[in-house]
Formats: structure tokens, sequence, C-alpha cells
């Protein structure tokens, strides 16, 4: 972040030390900067002096000497997502916060690395179905999982380790199968078993077709929060716009990581650490007036359980189409049935997805937590 790219506006106290203010109102002068400032204040002059540079601390904090600050409340930060020599239609804007980095993503699934999220602390339950695959096949080595079936019992806090535990149920010389525990604290949060095999060459074959589905390109960038990952929507399906149009209740989604470790675990765990994103946005897309940004305020959602079956090895930096199809929501649950093709239209993965969407009939509950 280059601070000429920002107009001074002064100095002012802070703390036992001063802080150098800069004014984000007004044009921004070209000088190449790694960073887009736009603001977005509705009167003019609302965004100023949001930038703060700490140009003396007090004693103990001179850790944030030529740190700046920002109010990304008031103000948008875009970082862009690129790489030098990447093409640029692979080159994607992400808002600043972001979650973390596509390698952040590796070290929570590979090693339960702790990344913790301030927006919304609790572990998403297809990232425990991600971390529970590359646990057994690592495990079991040069074997592929076949499926895997996973419920989800409690919430797990994400500012905190989770504990992934494997108990052998049989070991032959074809099939390996475990019976899966996620813990924390002591507290079962999920639980499930895997089944892995050695490939063999089949008797006889065949698969789905798939139908002429837009690709990546023709797709719409969608910012979740990870660099060094690319997600393109189809149609723009997927929002959490109570207002937006209806549609049928499918999503279809193209998922893209930039570099991944050269390892068949990881990318197994990574195309299953995506199968809970996009179903309950999918099962709420044909109804008006509802929408996932009322989760967790207005209405309870939660995925519930997760199968899936892989049928071939995965390659996540690669493009991936993940089809999302909800079948039926009933009596507060929703069912999908969903398919993962790669960029050939060959049948990678199938899953299903049960999730619940509810009133939620706390008044003042922490959206934070809630579920």
């Amino acid at each position: 972040m280059r601070s000429e790219a920002f107009r001074s506006a002064g100095r002012e106290p802070w703390w036992d030390g001063e802080v150098e203010l800069f004014d984000a109102d007004g044009p921004v002068p070209e000088c190449g900067a790694p960073v887009t400032w736009r603001d977005e204040s509705d009167t003019r002059g609302d965004g100023t002096r949001v930038l703060r540079r700490c140009s003396a601390t007090p004693r103990g904090l001179e850790v944030l000497r030529d740190h700046a600050m920002v109010d990304h409340v008031q103000a948008r930060v875009e970082l862009v997502d690129a790489v030098e020599g990447d093409d640029p239609r692979d080159v994607t804007v992400k808002r600043f916060p972001t979650w973390g980095d596509a390698s952040d993503l590796v070290a929570v699934l590979e090693r339960g690395a702790v990344v913790h999220d301030s927006h919304r602390p609790v572990v998403e339950g297809s990232q425990l179905l991600g971390q529970t695959i590359i646990a057994a096949m690592r495990q079991a080595p040069d074997r592929r999982v076949v499926s895997a079936y996973m419920v989800f019992l409690r919430a797990a806090d994400a500012s905190e380790p989770v504990d992934i535990a494997l108990d052998a149920l049989t070991n032959g010389r074809t099939f390996t199968a475990f019976s899966a525990r996620a813990e924390q604290d002591d507290r079962l949060c999920a639980s499930g078993t895997l089944l892995l095999g050695v490939p063999a060459a089949g008797v006889v074959e065949h698969t789905e077709d798939i139908d002429r589905v837009p690709g990546p390109y023709e797709a719409v960038p969608y910012d979740m929060g990870v660099t060094g990952r690319d997600i393109r929507v189809v149609e723009s399906a997927y929002t959490d716009d109570p207002d937006a149009r209806v549609g049928p209740p499918s999503i279809d989604a193209w998922v893209r990581f930039r570099q991944v470790p050269d390892d068949p675990e990881l990318h197994t765990g990574l195309l299953a650490q995506f199968t809970g994103h996009m179903s309950i946005a999918a099962a709420l897309r044909p109804h008006a007036g509802i929408g996932q940004r009322e989760a967790h305020r207005t209405i309870s959602t939660a995925i519930n359980a997760i199968a899936i079956s892989f049928h071939a090895d995965v390659r996540m930096d690669r493009w991936v189409l993940y089809r999302h199809l909800v079948t039926v929501v009933a009596d507060g649950m929703a069912h999908g049935e969903c398919r993962v093709h790669d960029e050939s239209g060959a049948l990678v993965a199938s899953f299903t997805v049960d999730a619940m969407i509810r009133r939620l009939e706390r008044t003042g509950a922490d959206a934070r937590t809630a579920l």
C-alpha cells in the first residue's frame, strides 16, 4: 500500500503517540499502487480521514509503525488477485479484508491450522468433511476415497483447532473403511464413515452426459474472500439478496485454485470443502423475498449432512463445475442432489446435501454464531 496515492490531511494525537491522516475524498493519483480505492460515502467528504498511518507510537506499540488502518465500513478496499504472467481473464478483485489465501485453506484442511474468521467464527461442515477425507487418505495411502458421509451435530469454533479421529473398520487388499469423529474440547461436532478403495479397470463403464453449460469465462466472478481461488457463477445465480430475481432451485459454479501442491489428498479434500457452500442458496432461489442475508438473523440455516462419492481423480488447479440442484424443500429441510464435472465434462464426483431452513425462534440472536 503506497500512501502517496492519498492526499495528506495532517496529523493528530493517538494514545501516547500520533498518526498521520490521509484524505480519501477526491480522485486517487495515478501511481501504480497495487490498491484500488473507491469512496462509497453518500455525502461528499464523509469518507475522509479513514486511512491512518502510524508515524509515532507509544512504547510497546512500535509494531504498528508504518502500518495503515482503514475503516472498511466507510471505505471499500479492493485487492487485485493476480500474479505476474496471469491471463487477463484470470485476474479477479477481492474485497479487503479477505478471509485469507488459498494456501491458508490448504493449511486448514491439511494440518488443522486455525484461521480465525472474525465475521462468523463457525467451522463449515464441508471443511470438516474435507479435513476428514485428507486424514483418511493419508492413513490409507494409495487408496482414493470412494464415498464419505458425515453428519454435523454441533457448531465448532473456528478460532480453536478441531481434532479428527479415525477408527479402522476394515482394511483389506482392496477396500479400507473408517468411522470418523470431529471433536473440539471433548465435544463431538461431526461424525461419519468413509470407504476407500484401490482403483481398478472396470468391466463396463458409462457416465451421465452434461448439458451445455456456459464455461468459466462466460460466468461471473464471485468473491468469497479467498485470494488464489477463482469462483465463477453462471448467470450470477448465487446471491444473498432477498430481492434478487427468482429462478430454478439450481446453481452452477466453476471453481479453480491458482496453485495446489501435487498431492491427490489435497485436491480431493478441496473438492469436498466446497460442497457445503451453495445448496442453501439454491433452495431459496425460487422464493421471492427471502435470501441468505437473513440467515442467522430471522431464519435458521445449516448444513446437517453431506454424502459424497468420487468417480475419478480430481485436479482443483484446473476448472471444475459444481452443479447444485435442490430437488425438495419440505418440513424445514432442503435436499440437494449435486454433481461435479471437470472442464472436459467428465463426471468426477457426486454429492448430496441435507440442510435445515427454519424460522429463527430466538430474538436478539448473535448472527456471528447463531444457527
